[in-house]
């Protein structure tokens, strides 16, 4: 797990509770938790990228990945594995090297693949019994930064790190 260079997160159920809110003008709202966008930004300052891979196409989506600078974002994508298997050979790494979290039984391609899959705790029963790590809390709900602190602690330094961002020298969108 010390060795990850890439996380790649669904969005419904895993960044968001998993709920859609879709007004009468057909807009799609999402909400997303500070918390894991704090994840996130500590994850990048140490070098491991991010990608977003969602079967929906959403705006909010766009705008939260826009914000939390998201390397590579791939929305309305029914075959997920396919698009992993492109990202993971454009940026050269072993499946090993990568975290995938998911939440429902569209995401088991890619969950038997990486080296390190993860669930929010409210995943199915049949993705839960496919990852190595449960997160305990839901989607949405910050399970998203419990996953990247538990691969952050396993590389050691996580301390120094925290000390860093409280003395200012990590700047991320929450």
């Amino acid at each position: 797990m010390d060795n990850i260079k890439l996380i790649v997160l669904d969005v419904d159920g895993v960044l968001t509770d998993g709920k859609l809110h879709i007004g009468s003008d057909g807009e799609e709202y999402k909400s997303f938790h500070t918390q894991d966008g704090m994840g996130i930004s500590l994850a990048r300052y140490v070098g491991i990228k991010f990608a977003i891979i969602t079967g929906r196409t959403s705006k909010a989506v766009s705008k939260r990945a826009d914000e939390l600078k998201i390397d590579y974002i791939y929305q309305g994508v029914s075959e997920k594995i396919k698009v992993l298997e492109e990202l993971r050979g454009k940026l050269g790494i072993k499946p090993e090297e990568i975290c995938y979290v998911g939440d429902d039984i569209n995401d088991l391609p890619i969950l038997k693949v990486v080296g390190f899959p993860c669930a929010p705790n409210n995943a199915v029963p049949l993705v839960k019994q496919s990852v190595r790590y449960i997160a305990p809390s839901n989607g949405g709900e910050g399970a998203v930064r419990e996953i990247i602190e538990e691969i952050l602690s396993k590389r050691g330094n996580y301390g120094e790190l925290i000390e860093d961002f409280i003395a200012g020298k990590v700047l991320g969108i929450q």
